[in-house]
C-alpha cells in the first residue's frame, strides 16, 4: 500500500518555495519521500520509507564541509552527546536555491522539551558544556585556522554600535530614560572588560560553542541531553560560552548573584572582576532589538512582545543586579 505525502508548515507564507524544495528533494533521493516538516527555510525534517533526516542548508560548501569535519572530530575523540552527519541516498551535493544541504541523523525529541526553568535542566546543561569544552581543548589547535577566534569585545562594542545606530526608531517604542540607562551599562562594562581583557585572552583555548540558547540542547526520548547546531564555533577560552550561559538564565534567577552561584562554575567566576564587568553588558537586549530592527519584524505580536518583557518586563530586576555588582566592583 503506497503511503500518502504530506507536508507540514510550521510557518506560514513560504508554501510556494518549500513546495520547489519538496519536488527538487524527490528529483535526488532514492528513497520514496513520505513527510516533509520545515522548521526554518534551511532546516527540513524529511521521512522517507526508510529512514528520517534532519537537512541543514548551508550557504556555501566549505561551511557544509567544515560543520561534518567538526562533529566527526567530536564523536571521534569522545564526545558522544551530540549528532553526526550521515550519507544522503543520492549520488551528488544538495544544492537549491543558494544553499548546500547536509543530512544530519534525525535525534527523536522527548515530548518534555529543555528549557532553563528548572535549577536541574541548567546544571544538567552547565556540566554537558564542561563535557564539551574537556573534550574540544584536545583538538582545538587543529581548527584555529578554521574558525574564527572569539572577540568578545570587539563583537560587543559593534553591537552597541548597532544599537546606537538604531536609536531613532527604537525611541518609538522604548522611552529615552531606559535608553540611556541601558547604554551606560553598555558603555561602563565595556570599559571595565577593556581595563581586564588579558581575562577574555587567556589559555588554554577550546572550540567554544559561542550560542548555548536552550534550543541548542536537546533532550531525546531516553532522556538523553545533546548539545546541538555548531554554525557559530569559535576559538577562545571556555569562560565566554559560560559567560554567555549566565547570560541566558539569569532570567530564569530573577536577575539574582546569590542564586546564579548556586549553579556550578559560577561561584568561581563571580569571584573575577572581569566576569562581572562582562555580566552587565545588555548582550541580549542589544542582540534582539538590533534583529527586531534589522529584519522589520517589530510588527510581529509575538517577537516585538517578547523583546518588551525582556527590555522592560525584567528593567528593575536587571537594575538591582548591576547596582550590586557596581558595589561588588
Amino acid at each position: 500500500m503506497t503511503k500518502v505525502m504530506s507536508m507540514t508548515f510550521n510557518k506560514k507564507g513560504d508554501d510556494d518555495y518549500f513546495i520547489r524544495l519538496l519536488s527538487y528533494f524527490r528529483s535526488h533521493f532514492r528513497e520514496d519521500i513520505i513527510e516533509m516538516v520545515p522548521f526554518r527555510k534551511s532546516v527540513i525534517l524529511l521521512k522517507t520509507t526508510k529512514n528520517a533526516y534532519m537537512l541543514k542548508g548551508y550557504q556555501t560548501l566549505n561551511r557544509l564541509k567544515l560543520q561534518e569535519a567538526f562533529t566527526r572530530t567530536l564523536k571521534k575523540e569522545g564526545f558522544s552527546s551530540t549528532y553526526q552527519f550521515v550519507k544522503l541516498p543520492f549520488n551528488e551535493t544538495l544544492h537549491f536555491d543558494g544553499y548546500y544541504y547536509g543530512g544530519i541523523e534525525y535525534i527523536h525529541p522527548h515530548k518534555i522539551p529543555f528549557t532553563f526553568q528548572t535549577q536541574k535542566n541548567r546544571q544538567e546543561g552547565i556540566e554537558l558544556l564542561e563535557q564539551f569544552h574537556e573534550v574540544t581543548r584536545s583538538f582545538e589547535s587543529r581548527y584555529r585556522t578554521l574558525i574564527p577566534k572569539n572577540k568578545i569585545i570587539e563583537k560587543w562594542k559593534e553591537r552597541t554600535n548597532i544599537f546606537v545606530n538604531n536609536l531613532p526608531a527604537l525611541r518609538y517604542f522604548i522611552h529615552e530614560q531606559y535608553l540611556t540607562e541601558m547604554l551606560s551599562w553598555a558603555n561602563w562594562s565595556l570599559n571595565g572588560m577593556e581595563e581586564n581583557q588579558s581575562f577574555f585572552l587567556k589559555e588554554p583555548f577550546v572550540v567554544l560553542h559561542s550560542d548555548v540558547a536552550h534550543h541548542n540542547f536537546l533532550r531525546d526520548k531516553r532522556w538523553k541531553l545533546h548539545l546541538i547546531d555548531f554554525d557559530l564555533i569559535s576559538i577562545g577560552p571556555e569562560v565566554l560560552d559560560y559567560l554567555q550561559y549566565a547570560n541566558r538564565i539569569l532570567p530564569h534567577l530573577d536577575w539574582s548573584v546569590d542564586r546564579l552561584k548556586t549553579h556550578n562554575k559560577f561561584d568561581s567566576l563571580l569571584k573575577q572582576e572581569a566576569f562581572l564587568y562582562a555580566l552587565i553588558f545588555p548582550a541580549d537586549i542589544f542582540r534582539e532589538w538590533n534583529r527586531l530592527i534589522r529584519e522589520k519584524s517589530y510588527t510581529d505580536p509575538q517577537k516585538y512582545n517578547q523583546v518588551m518583557e525582556l527590555t522592560i518586563g525584567q528593567f528593575l530586576s536587571r537594575k538591582r543586579f548591576i547596582d550590586g555588582i557596581k558595589k561588588t566592583l
